[in-house]
Formats: structure tokens, sequence, C-alpha cells
């Protein structure tokens, strides 16, 4: 079987061989610990700085874009009270102004204005000793504005032939 328990394996593998070549080790530079360590820490520092700053920068702008959300919202809260405000004004200006137009129907009414006249300011029906009445002919007669009568025993001056014509121009 197998020379190494620890290549071996189970079922049907085969055992495994060693390379017929050696691996090269890699040699990699000494440094000293000393100082690897404190530029290590220094950059440690550094990266720390930076992640706090990250982490500030973005807690700043959550709180910022919050509050700006929750500005926007009590001002949307305002406008929307203002706008109650006004629709309940409206209600009531809409009330007033039917209760008048009511009131002005009321008021029209001839049998109240014929009490209101009697009672506030005293006013009487005629009586019949107050009435007079005018008789008219039957015919009508019209007469036309645009004749004029001249006289022809008068005779106008210079001056009152200029204001006769400015008259006769404005007809």
């Amino acid at each position: 079987m197998a020379y190494n328990s620890r290549y071996y394996q189970y079922e049907t593998s085969p055992r495994k061989l060693e390379p017929e070549y050696e691996r090269p080790k890699r040699t990699y530079p000494k440094k000293s610990t000393a100082k690897t360590q404190r530029t290590t820490r220094k950059e440690q520092a550094k990266k720390v700085k930076k992640m706090q700053r990250k982490a500030i920068l973005y807690i700043a702008i959550c709180f910022i874009s919050l509050f700006v959300i929750s500005y926007r919202y009590s001002v949307i809260d305002n406008t929307y009270a203002k706008l109650k405000d006004k629709k309940t004004e409206l209600a009531t200006i809409e009330k007033e102004t039917t209760q008048l137009e009511a009131s002005i129907e009321s008021s029209i009414n001839l049998t109240k204005i014929e009490q209101d006249a009697k009672d506030i300011l005293g006013m009487q029906k005629l009586s019949p000793e107050q009435k007079i009445y005018v008789t008219l002919p039957k015919t009508d007669h019209i007469e036309s504005s645009s004749e004029e009568i001249k006289s022809s025993d008068l005779k106008p001056n210079w001056i009152m032939e200029i204001i006769n014509k400015i008259v006769e121009s404005f007809k």
C-alpha cells in the first residue's frame, strides 16, 4: 500500500507521487518589523480617520435629507391648513349670501313695502280729494324741431352769421 498514510486516498485512486523537481522557494526581502508595524499603524490610523470622515459625511447627508423632507412636509401641512381655513371662510360667506338673498326676496314683497312705508315713513294712500285727473285730447300732434323760423325784419350782423353757421354745422 502507500508508504505515507497522509497521501493515501481511499477507493480506486492511486497514491500521490512526489514531483521529480523541487519547487523553488520564494524569498521575500526582509524588512524590519518595527518599521512595518509603525507604518502599518500609521496607515491604519489614516484609514480609520478616512472611514470616520466618510461615516460622518454619510450621517450628515442623511440628516440633511431627512431635515429637508420634514421641512417640505411641514410646508405642505401649512398650505393644507390655509386651504382648509379658506374653504370654511368660503362656506360662511356663501351661507351669508344665501341669507341675504332670502331677506332681499322677502323685502321685495309689495305688501311688505307698503307696510314699511306706512310704519317707518308715515305715508298714506291717496284720498279721492288728493287725486287730480287730467284729460288729454284723443289725437296726437307731432311737431318737428328741425324747422326754424327766420324773421326777415332783423338783419343779422356778421358775428351772428358766424354763430349761425357753427350751429348749423353741428345739426
